[in-house]
């Protein structure tokens, strides 16, 4: 009998009841959501799903993040193992040439003046780095917490880990994430504030043709002209053009179809839950965190707005040949940005067809978020 009651006992020790804390039940309710967000809504699911399984799993289980100095046997937990290759950089490096293999940079090519919307979308970046420096945030993790703004959840990461801010690393993916996952929601408020339904029923013209050698040349010279002036993008730009170039070339389409399909669902897989598993009640629910979401938020809904308003100084320029909306694609999210721009749009004017010519800011965004990370690994002499 003694022995049933102590085997009892001790199965009863090892659950999470007795441990878990309301920091833990509010990060699990939050996870919840989450998924709900992701499965009933739709927001994102692929990056949402795993990240908030992530969060559910750590806040149940949180030796699943441990690590191998902390662990009583030297074996780190599951998730770390996955967060460790976040940290190496190797995991958003991949991701890079996951979307290089998936996105047609066509559109960029055909209109090289996207660059400019891309361009201006980053503002939101410098005024949220700004912000953290008045906010008590130091250089470095200044310039970390500020990259959000440019909705890109890989770079985030793997600035974060080269300017050694890791403390803060889980706070700024998570924020990163979100984010982009949310996009449909923060970006259309601010497109109809800053533009009059006039202006968002502008039809642009057709984009020209784009031939096979541009498409092939185009990554090549990217990588060539960003790499040697800021070599330290090499790791995401190279890897971005890379699965451009496997796409455009039309030789490797065993590489195309690896690096956009299979490979790119691994590594979300392993990225997203390792990204949700930072989330921690005991790391989480602090006030820096807050502050980050905060200045997240500022960041992204700067970026928009800086992208918009560039769009409306392009349709002043232009005669009105260009739809301010497709400004707001010059974030980094891709290609949610991009179909906000095209939906917003076509409730102005069903027959208005916006998603090519945005995404050509929406592909700039992509590489000018890398060139801000690069100017700040490059400012701090990383």
């Amino acid at each position: 009998m003694e022995y049933i009651q102590n085997t009892l006992g001790n199965l009863v020790q090892q659950t999470a009841f007795l441990n878990i804390t309301f920091g833990n039940v509010l990060m699990i309710a939050v996870a919840c959501v989450f998924l709900f967000l992701a499965i009933n809504k739709g927001f994102e699911p692929l990056l949402l799903v795993p990240i908030a399984f992530g969060m559910l799993l750590v806040n149940i289980f949180p030796d699943i993040m441990i690590s191998a100095e902390e662990a009583a046997n030297n074996t780190p937990g599951l998730l770390h193992v996955f967060y460790i290759l976040d940290e190496w950089a190797v995991l958003p490096s991949l991701i890079f040439m996951g979307v290089g293999a998936m996105t047609d940079f066509g559109p960029l090519i055909a209109n090289p003046k996207s660059f400019l919307l891309g361009a201006a979308a980053q503002f939101g970046i410098f005024a949220a780095y700004l912000g953290a420096m008045a906010m008590g945030f130091s250089d470095k993790a200044a310039a970390a917490v500020s990259i959000i703004g440019g909705a890109d959840g890989p770079t985030s990461i793997f600035l974060a880990g080269k300017l050694g801010q890791t403390d803060i690393l889980g706070p700024i993916a998570v924020a990163a994430y979100s984010y982009m996952a949310l996009v449909p929601i923060i970006q259309p408020p601010i497109m109809r504030l800053l533009t009059t339904e006039k202006e968002r029923k502008i039809k642009m013209e057709q984009l020209r043709h784009v031939t096979k050698l541009e498409r092939i040349l185009f990554p090549i010279i990217v990588t060539i002209v960003v790499c040697m002036i800021l070599p330290t993008t090499a790791p995401l730009v190279g890897m971005l053009m890379l699965g451009n170039l496997f796409r455009e070339s039309g030789v490797v389409r065993q590489l195309t179809e690896t690096a956009s399909n299979a490979l790119m669902y691994i590594v979300v897989i392993l990225l997203g839950t390792s990204v949700g598993a930072t989330t921690s009640a005991e790391a989480f629910l602090n006030v820096t965190t807050l502050k980050i979401v905060f200045l997240g938020l500022i960041a992204f809904a700067f970026g928009t707005a800086a992208g918009v308003l560039f769009g409306k100084l392009m349709c002043l320029a232009t005669g009105g040949k260009v739809n301010p909306l497709i400004g707001s694609a010059g974030v980094s999210a891709v290609p949610m940005a991009a179909r906000v721009s095209q939906k917003v749009g076509a409730e102005a004017d069903s027959t208005n067809f916006l998603l090519m010519h945005a995404m050509g800011p929406n592909v700039a965004g992509v590489i000018g978020t890398a060139v801000v990370a690069g100017v700040f690994m490059s400012i701090f002499g990383v």
